[in-house]
């Protein structure tokens, strides 16, 4: 079996991951497989991630939206649906660009 590397775990992160590891006396190993098998929905009767899930035929609307809006709206979500979750969010420095640019600094 192939070995991964993580890198860049937060504190609160690797904090939680070792108080399961010691409250279910498993290995630290063991906790991330399970979380890994649980999150991606490769665990006996876990859900994938909601994202992977959607399927755009079926999701129901309310309200009264015409063929043109409902044609938009579907295409919008099979857009996010396979989007990189790296196009979605820009990392955390990035989104509070340069601090000269902040209108609560500026006074």
């Amino acid at each position: 079996m192939p070995d991964l590397v993580v890198r860049h775990i937060d504190n609160v992160m690797a904090e939680r991951i070792k108080t399961l590891a010691k409250d279910r006396r498993w290995s630290i190993n063991d906790v991330v497989l399970h979380a890994l098998k649980h999150g991606l929905g490769l665990a006996e009767g876990a859900q994938p991630f909601a994202e992977t899930m959607l399927d755009t035929d079926t999701v129901v609307l309310s309200g009264h939206w015409d063929a043109a809006e409902r044609a938009a709206f579907h295409e919008a979500v099979q857009a996010l649906s396979v989007a990189p979750s790296s196009q979605l969010v820009a990392p955390p420095e990035e989104t509070l660009g340069d601090p000269a640019e902040r209108p609560g600094d500026r006074f």
